[in-house]
């Protein structure tokens, strides 16, 4: 008996050291793609595939709201397909054209991106009360050196530092149909913008579209 009692509490043991089964991970879907190529600006056939693309010159759009930087421009991509089709994907497939340069532009990561974002619905306070200062002029009325300028608060840089993050093209082994956006560095300002194509060489093949 003594011994059948031990035997029990070592299967219950190896039973309690065997981890738990889990459910894989979900795939990450990046931007909602729109319902077919013809709701881009522009759309091109790369073998089998469809690439389609809108350039928004320093907007960012996203799912929660509309941002920007000064320092890129950003188009958002997306790729149909046949159904059930998988692509091998990367936003370094992508590059950008600007005014007929010779080089077009290589697709910047995201981490490079973040720290030029901006929200446009923000802006720092107009004036501190009783101070004589405005912050939005930089200047002081008794003419001691201006504040150090207001910076947007940490909780909501990081909120929208997310929300751009959760828009970016995706890389590696995806379902069509896949959108997301993607960031190309210029510094100049849109109305200097005169033509933009957008190239596509990936795993589809090549494709060329005219946004501008």
């Amino acid at each position: 008996m003594r011994l059948l009692l031990i035997a029990a509490l070592c299967l219950c043991a190896q039973g309690q050291d065997t981890p738990a089964k889990t459910a894989p991970a979900p795939e990450s879907k990046g931007m909602p793609p729109r319902a077919s190529a013809a709701e881009y600006q522009s759309s091109a056939q790369a073998g089998s595939i469809t690439v389609a693309a809108d350039f928004d010159e320093h907007s960012v759009p996203t799912a929660d709201g509309t941002f920007s930087t000064e320092d890129y421009v950003v188009v958002e991509a997306a790729l149909f397909g046949p159904a059930g089709a998988r692509i091998q994907l990367t936003p370094s497939d992508f590059s950008l054209r600007i005014n007929d340069k010779k080089s077009p532009q290589a697709s910047q990561p995201y981490e490079l991106v973040a720290h030029s974002l901006k929200d446009p619905s923000w802006a720092p306070p107009e004036k501190e009360k009783g101070s004589g200062t405005s912050l939005s002029s930089g200047k002081k009325d008794n003419g001691e050196p201006p504040p150090a300028p207001v910076h947007m608060p940490i909780q909501m840089q990081l909120a929208m530092e997310q929300r751009v993050k959760s828009a970016v093209m995706l890389g590696g082994d995806r379902a069509l149909p896949q959108a997301g956006l993607l960031f190309f560095e210029y510094h100049g300002k849109g109305k200097t913008i005169h033509s933009v194509e957008l190239i596509y060489t990936g795993a589809a093949g090549k494709a060329t579209l005219t946004l501008q």
